[in-house]
């Protein structure tokens, strides 16, 4: 076996190692870049470049510098608020269904090539999170932070699993194409980006389906979760005032 033909593959281990020690995504891509490069024979001055072109190159840096106070703008006159209260109006509203709609709109209108319809940033913190919380909060009334920081984590799940799996169908996409390029690079021809696109909706598919099953599940944890918090808090009420009547 060639043990040349392996070293450009070695970043992998470090990224898979590196999320599963829940080390710091950035810290862990760049090491496993470093890595590769080195394994591969690129001297540091050729690595820096590389990688100051592909900073430079990338424009979603910029457009979230742009996003941000915008979006801070109108978070500041009421942007959450309206989403909690427009929310808790709907009484079939549930914290499953909404990151459940949000998740199949998500993934759809990345494999249409609308990345920018959704994010983090734009539409997850000021609107998904609070819409998923103010739904709960109209079925339990009152949550611990512990909910609310479990719900607020599956938003922003549902949108990273979404654009992870959607993006791969659109075949103008800046990672179909690398791949594509990369691999004609190394002598592999025959293999374009309608190709890629097709391969990735099976995957996209069942990434659907099995986030869709962990979404139809979180209603029924966060009631079990919101009736042990109660009963604590009563059996907490409870014993003050016993120890009040003593």
């Amino acid at each position: 076996m060639d043990l040349a033909l392996w070293l450009p593959l070695l970043g992998i281990p470090i990224v898979v190692l590196g999320f599963a020690l829940r080390f710091n995504p950035l810290m862990v891509v760049t090491v496993a870049g470093v890595a590769t490069g080195l394994a591969v024979g690129m001297d540091g001055l050729s690595l820096l470049e590389t990688f100051g072109e592909k900073f430079m190159s990338s424009r979603q840096l910029a457009s979230a510098l742009l996003i941000l106070p915008v979006i801070g703008l109108l978070e500041r006159y009421g942007l959450k608020q309206r989403a909690q209260s427009w929310v808790a109006s709907i009484r079939s509203a549930t914290t499953g269904r909404i990151l459940m709609l949000y998740f199949v709109v998500r993934e759809v209108s990345a494999a249409l090539g609308l990345l920018s319809l959704g994010g983090q940033a734009q539409t997850v913190r000021p609107l998904l999170a609070p819409m998923a919380i103010a739904a709960a909060s109209n079925q339990y009334g009152e949550l611990p932070q512990s909910i609310r920081d479990r719900i607020a984590a599956h938003a922003a799940a549902c949108d990273n699993v979404a654009l992870f799996f959607g993006e791969d169908i659109f075949i103008a996409f800046g990672a179909v194409l690398l791949m594509t390029a990369f691999l004609k690079e190394n002598g592999i021809n025959g293999v374009e980006p309608l190709m890629i696109g097709l391969w990735a909706i099976p995957t996209a598919l069942c990434a659907l389906v099995i986030h869709l099953f962990r979404l139809s599940r979180l209603d029924a944890r966060i009631a079990r979760e919101v009736q042990d918090w109660q009963l604590a808090q009563s059996a907490l009420a409870t014993s003050a005032k016993a120890q009040v009547a003593v």
